[in-house]
């Protein structure tokens, strides 16, 4: 192999779900694109239970959102110490119809809209209840197209 040869990343998704593995996992995406010169789009994946708390009215909608808008916000705030470009979604992470919908889909589907070359995901498990990625680690680690780094 070529010394010399590089590796091209553009674009470094990092999925994250309000926990503090994915906050961490966040500033990983940070630091891979801040080295290579490329933009993080950070994707806040909504949990089983949000998702059908909403369905049901028992979760407000515009409380998810703030939740995932300051979040995302924080992870914006981080790369503003680089030079780091941040683009933010957010998508739920499970289907009451749809049995292939689930996290770990939802982080490869997104990687392939946003064009993304590595993959930065959380897979320490914790004791929040926030947790999805965890779960969704070892999916992604088996499917990916992209260099995957779970941190």
């Amino acid at each position: 192999m070529d010394e010399h040869a590089a590796v091209t990343v553009e674009t470094v998704l990092a999925p994250v779900d309000g926990s503090e593995a994915s906050a961490r996992a966040a500033e990983y995406a940070i630091t891979v694109a801040d080295r290579y010169d490329a933009r993080v789009h950070a994707l806040f994946v909504l949990s089983r239970e949000v998702v059908l708390g909403m369905d049901a009215g028992a979760v407000a909608e515009v409380d998810v959102a703030e939740t995932a808008r300051e979040f995302l916000a924080d992870v914006v705030a981080h790369a503003e110490t680089t030079d780091v470009a941040v683009s933010t979604s957010t998508a739920h992470g499970f289907s009451p119809v749809r049995k292939t919908h689930h996290p770990g889909s939802v982080v490869l589907d997104t990687a392939d809209e946003v064009g993304a070359d590595f993959i930065v995901i959380p897979r320490e498990p914790s004791l929040e209840a926030a947790e999805v990625l965890e779960k969704a680690a070892e999916y992604v680690l088996g499917y990916a197209s992209q260099p995957v780094l779970s941190v």
